[in-house]
């Protein structure tokens, strides 16, 4: 068991921001966990999901499922019932990273899954496999957070694994665990929707500074006592602008 985690989560397609905390990785000491959403919104899903495959892969990086590769998921199994649903939550941008601008013009739902498929096989199957939470000493990671009612956090549903919010964020953390969750921009955690530092409240750490929003992302260095970095990066190529 390596003697440090280094989570990163919510990058959204931002790939230069994901090269850049990624460079700070270092596979002898980290337990690399990305905490899910790589795709979706941003401009470069492709080089962002064939990264996150290729550091489970050949350094054994967790990568958990979170809501958008659920939704792709949900999208590829039944193109024509998600489509619209998918296209507003980003990913108009996913289908044109992965096939070509104008393709979301070009092609009906079926069609666009259908080349999806494919081309992106291997890929698929990754997804597919993603686990929902990694355990690491008294540590949680998840995607969006848990069941705080359930009297075991384990027995939460998988879709509130990667979709709660304000239940997990206002609910009382009996669990015994630090969880480390993403899903929820910060900026909405803290109550301004300004402030893009880590939100830390009743042994929850809110770690998604909404990048792909203008915001920062974060990848957040953790020994057995607490944070030992975090390491920020804003998103300089727009305006902050949460449109959800």
């Amino acid at each position: 068991m390596k003697s440090l985690v280094y989570a990163i989560s919510d990058v959204h397609g931002e790939y230069e921001l994901f090269q850049e905390l990624v460079r700070e990785y270092d596979p002898t000491i980290h337990q690399l966990v990305l905490i899910g959403d790589l795709n979706d919104r941003g401009p470069k899903t492709k080089e962002c999901f064939l990264l996150g495959m290729k550091l489970a892969k050949e350094t054994g990086a967790i990568y958990l499922r979170g809501n958008h590769e659920e939704y792709f998921l949900q999208f590829l199994h039944s193109p024509e019932d998600w489509y619209d649903a998918y296209l507003r939550n980003g990913g108009k941008e996913t289908f044109e990273s992965l096939l070509h601008p104008g393709a979301t013009e070009e092609y009906s739902p079926t069609e666009i899954a259908m080349m999806i498929r494919s081309r992106y096989d291997e890929l698929i199957q990754f997804l597919v496999e993603r686990p929902l939470y990694f355990e690491w000493k008294q540590y949680l990671f998840v995607h969006a957070g848990v069941d705080l009612t359930k009297k075991d956090w384990r027995e939460t549903s998988p879709r509130d694994f990667i979709w709660i919010r304000e239940p997990f964020h206002h609910g009382k953390n009996q669990t015994g665990k630090t969880i480390v969750f993403g899903h929820t921009i910060t900026p909405m955690l803290h109550g301004d929707m300004q402030t893009t530092d880590l939100w830390r409240s009743d042994n929850k750490i809110g770690i998604d500074g909404g990048a792909v929003f203008g915001g920062s992302i974060h990848g957040v260095i953790f020994d057995e006592q607490g944070i030992v970095q975090d390491i920020e990066y804003q998103n300089n190529q727009g305006p902050w602008q949460p449109d959800f």
